[in-house]
């Protein structure tokens, strides 16, 4: 019967928020905005780190990097979205669904490590700052940048294969998007040895980047906590209090969703709090790293000047 259930799932349903059918359209028109305005948001802080030759520094080519990975990341799940709330069906093939969370599971993962990356270039930066251009030369950036890709695609790789491989008794997922915990919980067959593969996956995906962060700033805080004036101390907590915001709001949403046992969340806490990391935050992320950075600031009304004057 699992097998013949297993054969027979060429699609999934996604039910999105099932409990509020009435605010499909006000629920468009506010993932269609975020989306518009995070792909913008993004796309133009990458257009002016490229433009601007100040900004040619590690710190903001670790930032292109993750408004990069944020554009493709929200473009894994909002759009399919999107038609869902306009659609009656809300279907989504069985390839198209495991596309989807692939590339979801994957970029996530990058962006978990990226954030390592752009953490240890801090610590460089602050705790040893006659060294920086040595230690954190292009080559070194190169690497920093694209392992993250790597070792997240990878381990995406290996949970798709996982995931896919089982049995599955249903097709309807409680959920706007293709999430792994959504799946599981459609399969047949006992996934203790499973859930336990993709919880040691998980956890190496988000806790390792985490620890690396977490030990970089007990470093930064001590290398901070040392300098002499008020002001010296200001202006190197400047220099990392966007990226430790950024860690601080990516973090705090992806431990309320997963770390929370599976009966202290509601299906609609759930889904809030996913719509949160998975939306909200790649949206936040140019606010973050520009409202408060003055470099970018300058480089905007640099660009904005020569524009001027064309």
């Amino acid at each position: 019967m699992a097998e013949n259930n297993f054969t027979q799932v060429t699609f999934f349903v996604l039910s999105g928020f099932p409990d509020y059918p009435e605010l499909q359209v006000s629920l468009f028109l506010i993932f269609l905005f975020i989306y518009l305005f995070t792909v913008l948001g993004n796309l133009a802080l990458i257009l002016l780190i490229t433009t601007d030759s100040q900004l040619h520094t590690p710190m903001y080519f670790f930032l292109s990097n993750l408004a990069f990975i944020d554009v493709f990341y929200s473009s894994t799940v909002t759009p399919k979205a999107l038609v869902n709330f306009q659609s009656s069906e809300k279907t989504i093939s069985f390839v198209g669904c495991f596309a989807q969370m692939y590339f979801f599971v994957s970029l996530a993962g990058s962006e978990c490590f990226l954030l390592g990356s752009m953490a240890y270039d801090r610590y460089v930066a602050i705790c040893n700052p006659l060294m920086y251009s040595v230690v954190m030369s292009q080559e070194v950036c190169n690497w920093l940048a694209a392992m993250p890709y790597v070792i997240a695609f990878i381990n995406s790789l290996i949970t798709i294969c996982v995931i896919s491989s089982l049995p599955f008794c249903g097709s309807n997922i409680n959920h706007f998007f293709c999430d792994t915990t959504a799946l599981l919980a459609l399969s047949c067959v006992d996934i203790f040895s499973t859930e336990l593969m993709i919880f040691f996956l998980a956890g190496f995906t988000i806790l390792f980047p985490l620890f690396i962060i977490t030990l970089t700033y007990i470093a930064i805080i001590s290398a901070i906590l040392r300098i002499q004036s008020a002001a010296g101390r200001k202006k190197a907590f400047s220099t990392c209090a966007s990226h430790l915001m950024g860690v601080t709001i990516f973090y705090g949403s992806l431990t309320f969703t997963y770390l929370q046992s599976d009966d202290s969340l509601s299906l609609t806490q759930a889904q809030v709090a996913s719509v949160f990391y998975t939306i909200v935050i790649p949206m936040l992320n140019p606010l973050i790293y520009s409202l408060r950075n003055k470099d970018v600031k300058n480089a905007l009304l640099r660009v904005m000047h020569r524009k001027r004057f064309l």
